[in-house]
This record gives C-alpha cells, structure tokens and sequence, in this order.
C-alpha cells in the first residue's frame, strides 16, 4: 500500500467507540485537543450496550470492602443524573431478606454506609419495608415477609454512548464509526495510523498520542497492532441478560441474593418487560460473537424463579443479549469473577510518542475515568485546559438551562408535560419516547414538523421516516440494527420483519441522496 502524502493530522487518536473512548474523546475535544475517535463497529455495539444498565455505587463491592470504588462511584451518579436527566433517571430497588443467607441486621448496616459513603442530593435514603404489605412484595413468594429498599439510577447505555460521542463531535472531533485501526508506526514524536473503513477503504492519521480504548480487545491491539507490552492483566468475563415479559406492575427494581454469593437484578424494563441479569462467565478471546448459553439463561431462570411466585422459565425469554467485561484481575487466578474489581487503571507508555491503555472500568465511572486520562496527557500536549465535564450537560440534558441541576432531575416529568404541549400534534406515547430518548434535542429531530404527517413514512410501528434521518445525520446510524438495538429498543415492540423493512427503507433513501 503506498504511503498517503496527505494524512490527517491530530492530537489524539482514540481507538474504541464504547464508553471510555467516546468519554475521553469528549473530554479532549472540550479542552482543545484534535480528537479523531475510531470504532470497527457501530458505537456502543459490544459491551457498553451489554450492561444491566445502571449507574450505581455497586452495593455488593461493600463486602470485598472496595469503599474507595463505591463511593467514587456513589458522587459519579449524581453528577451523571443532572448532566444526563433524560436517559439517566432514579430507580429504587428493593432487596427481599433471605433468611437462610445475611442476617438482616449485616443488610440494613451496608445499606446506612450505602447511604453515607456520598453526599445524597437526587435520591432518598434506604429503610425497611414490610413485603406483606408493600406492592413490591405482591409477585414474590410468601415467604419473603421482609426486605429494603435503596436508590440508584437506571441508564439508556447505547445512548449515553452516542451522546458524548455526539457532544465530542460538536466541539470539534471526528467519529469515524465502522472504521478499525489496523496498522500503528510509532516514533518519538506521532504515530502514523492506518485506519480502514468497512468498504476497504485506508487513510491515515499522523496522531501525536494513541489512547486504546479497545475494551476486550484492548489487550489484542497492544499486543498485535501497537507491538507492545503490558505487565497489568486482565479477564475477560461474560455478563448476559435475559427479558421476558412483565413479571410485576410497579416501578421498582429489584435485588435478589443467590445462594452461590452473586446477585440478580430483576427490573422493569420497556414498559412491557422485565430484565434479569447478569451473569460472570470466564470468556475466551472469540470476542466478536458472544452469545447468552443455554445454562446461562437457565441459570437467570432459576434465580429469578426463587423469588417470584410465578416461575421464569427459559421459554419465556423473548431476547437476551451479552457483552464481555474486560476486569482488571487484582487477585488470584482461582478467585470468583464476581469479586474481581470493577475499578479501572490507566497505563501510559512514553517510551516515544505516547499511548495510554485503559484496563477495567465500568459505565458509571467512565466520565471520571476520561477526565483522568486526559489529565494524563494534556501535560504530554501541552495543553493547559482544564477538567470540564463534571459541571456540562450532555447533549439533550440542559432542559432547565446550560448547566446541570437539580431541577432537571427532579423536574423531568414537568418538563415532558410541556413538550407534549409544545408538540400537542404527537401521539403520547411517541412524544413521551422522543422526549426521553432525546431531551432537547427532540426539537433539533422535529424541525419543520407540525402534525403527524409532517414526520413521514411510518416504517416500523412507531418509528418514522423524521427520526431515521435524524439519526443517520447526526448519530451515525447506518443500518437497523443500530437503530432498533442501540438507538432505541424498538425491536422489542416491531414485528419479526421490522429489521428487514428498515434496512429496505434504509437502502432506497440512501441511494436516492446519493
């Protein structure tokens, strides 16, 4: 291949479109620094769409007495919530007491250092409930006559991807999605990169600094596409999730305790269904097509089925899906993967031109985490700016102005009362999905709308033509797939042809504006 004479040029590239790149592509792109982010696939199409899709503080790391994690955690959810009111919102969870396992007395003195360990400004404090008289413990089985309840959030994860992915475009990065980085020259100054893009496609990137933020694949690109080495190890653990329909009308979550030490959430989910995971399953390096097994789903059902009356059988799974953690490994090989830290470690190699390695993590700490990488580099690029995300909306989120409060979590439902009322012409549910979804960026999708009709073809059951073009224009959409999985979960609700129709649609237009 002959050399490109004309590379792009820029400060930072980031090699990985899950949560840690697209935060770290955010941050840098904020404080000055060219930012040109890379992903093979879709954003968010492995294990930051995979989660159980929360931000929390990680209650059950208390017994591995992780407290820095927890509570670096715990002040992370807040600052999350106001920055993202719309695909961030409260969720109580309530954890029967299994008499055969902690004593209660042990649950409710986690649940006070849970509550303590950081300043509370959005969520209420936990307490006991009687389940004999309390609606939550209606579908579980009598005998669960007592149990807790403590908050947390609940998190749109393949969105709060795409819009730092979006926000970082916006202050001036390039996201190149379906575009992998295979080839790296390194000397004391840049890399040179070469970047090909799913038609075959090559171009070059003369970076001053690499970040990998290839998630499980971060090992294999240090090793085979940067040609270096690291002494920090990791595992690769697969967690998977099941849905069946509703299993309980209220809007709480819930936090079952298994005999084998884990635990299961059980959560309302797309209003007509009920998530359960997750799983910790050692995973091998066939990265690119992980899948749920039959004993995991079996495993899920028969959690969930020693706490609810009605049991959850594997028939009644409707879709599943699974992503692999990559975990920083803190302890022996022979240890539990449930007690293997979630916190995260960044690795920089100044050997010559710099490359900084993210290793672990998890969602609800990854805008700390990209601060802290980019306060690593900024020295090495020279630049002098300073952290900035932890007081800035995330696009959508600034329903009460430019900077995060209280308000727009507290107030949230106020204000999808008044969109409604701007747009009187939408159907409700469909206003007070675009709302959710979109925040204040619902306005950008419905410009020039004034009914129904102005939003085109409806393609799929509730999603139209307006929307498909939104998100093709300004989330990088380009197949079904990433709008009915990642974007949205509307494939929950279509039809088994929904996939199939959208792809159609999606190919005549693009030709049309071709």
């Amino acid at each position: 291949m002959p050399p490109d004479l004309n590379p792009w040029k820029c400060d930072l590239l980031v090699v990985g479109g899950g949560i840690n790149g697209a935060g770290i592509a955010r941050d840098a792109a904020g404080r000055g620094l060219s930012t040109v982010l890379c992903e093979k696939d879709d954003l968010a199409s492995h294990t930051s769409s995979a989660s159980t899709k929360l931000i929390h503080g990680g209650l059950r790391y208390l017994e591995q007495y992780d407290f820095a994690l927890v509570r670096k955690a715990l002040i992370e959810r807040e600052v999350l919530l106001r920055a993202a009111p719309h695909v961030i919102w409260p969720l109580q969870f309530v954890m029967p007491h299994d008499r055969t396992q902690r004593p209660a007395w042990m649950i409710r003195a986690g649940l006070l250092l849970y509550d303590c360990l950081a300043r509370r400004a959005l969520l209420p404090g936990s307490h006991g409930i009687d389940l004999t008289q309390h609606a939550a413990g209606a579908p579980l089985k009598r005998s669960y006559r007592r149990g807790f309840i403590y908050a947390d959030a609940w998190v749109d994860d393949a969105r709060l991807v795409v819009l730092n992915a979006l926000d970082a475009a916006e202050k001036g990065a390039t996201i190149l999605t379906r575009t992998a980085c295979v080839a790296l020259q390194r000397n004391a100054t840049h890399w040179q990169a070469t970047l090909q893009s799913a038609d075959g496609m090559h171009r070059t990137v003369r970076a001053r600094c690499v970040v990998n933020a290839a998630g499980p694949w971060a090992g294999q690109f240090l090793a085979h596409t940067a040609q270096l080495s690291s002494t920090i190890r990791t595992r690769l653990i697969k967690g998977s999730h099941i849905v069946v329909g509703k299993l309980f009308h209220h809007d709480h979550a819930y936090l079952f305790q298994n005999p084998d030490g884990r635990v299961v959430f059980a959560i309302p989910y797309e209003k007509n269904f009920t998530l359960i995971g997750t799983t910790d399953v050692e995973q091998g390096d066939a990265l690119d097509a992980v899948a749920i097994s039959a004993a995991e789903v079996t495993y899920l059902c028969a959690a969930a089925s020693r706490y609810f009356q009605k049991p959850v059988l594997p028939a009644d799974v409707v879709w599943s899906y699974a992503g692999v953690r990559p975990l920083q490994e803190d302890t022996a090989d022979h240890a539990a993967a449930s007690t293997v830290t979630r916190d995260y470690q960044l690795a920089v190699d100044v050997a010559a031109a710099p490359l900084l390695t993210v290793f672990g993590g998890k969602l609800t700490t990854y805008r700390k985490l990209a601060e802290e990488a980019v306060d690593r580099l900024a020295p090495l690029l020279e630049n002098t700016a300073g952290a900035w995300t932890a007081a800035a909306c995330l696009p959508g989120g600034d329903l009460y102005g430019a900077t995060p409060s209280n308000r727009s979590v507290l107030e949230f439902d106020a204000w999808v009362t008044r969109f409604g009322q701007r747009h009187a012409w939408l159907a409700l549910p469909l206003a007070a999905r675009l709302a959710r979804a979109y925040g204040s960026r619902a306005e950008v999708l419905l410009a020039g709308c004034r009914s129904m009709a102005d939003l085109g073809e409806e393609i799929v059951p509730g999603l139209f033509a307006a929307e498909v073009r939104y998100l093709m224009q300004h989330e990088w959409a380009g197949c079904a797939a990433d709008i009915l999985w990642r974007r949205s979960k509307l494939g929950l609700h279509a039809g088994a042809d929904a996939a199939a129709r959208l792809d159609a649609w999606i190919a005549a237009h693009v030709a049309l504006s071709a």
